[in-house]
């Protein structure tokens, strides 16, 4: 177990580094600023939405987009999320769009990176955009202000790992 947080941990720092080198990462307004604050749900408020959805067969779970790195998700991901492609590149943008055509536009979404802290995330900006401007009306942001390790997976919330 420790060898695979120390893994984990590792992997963390890495993309952290990768991201704070990443063109435009400590621009004055990042793409993730530009998200209204009622579409943005903190850590604990989404762990209560799913602890109430699967509890309530009548309260509507999220579909769960995880738009950081394929490696961060294999390493740890929020349980039953999927790995809808990194937003902030071309071919992730075109693996979002190809998921969101198969869903209807007021089911409730919530996307998610954490990558790196909310400021200098290149991949939760391009991919909220691009959900809005496909015309999804039930769309939210897991606020991660660190990173997932940090808000996440330290404060004992529900992980799974590998795919």
């Amino acid at each position: 177990m420790k060898s695979s947080f120390t893994r984990f941990a590792a992997a963390l720092v890495v993309l952290i580094l990768l991201c704070a080198a990443c063109p435009g990462a400590n621009a004055q307004a990042s793409p993730a600023s530009r998200i209204p604050a009622a579409d943005l749900l903190q850590p604990l408020e989404l762990v209560k939405i799913l602890q109430s959805s699967n509890s309530d067969s009548k309260k509507e779970k999220p579909l769960l987009l995880q738009v950081g790195s394929l490696v961060m998700f294999e390493q740890a991901h929020i349980p039953g999320s999927e790995y809808a492609g990194a937003g902030g590149k071309e071919a992730g943008l075109r693996s979002l769009k190809e998921r969101a055509s198969k869903l209807d536009r007021a089911q409730f979404v919530v996307l998610y990176c954490g990558c790196c802290p909310w400021g200098k995330c290149p991949n939760i900006g391009p991919a909220y955009q691009q959900m809005r401007s496909l015309g999804f009306t039930n769309l939210k942001v897991l606020y991660i202000a660190d990173n997932f390790g940090a808000d996440w997976v330290d404060k004992g919330y529900p992980v799974t790992k590998g795919q």
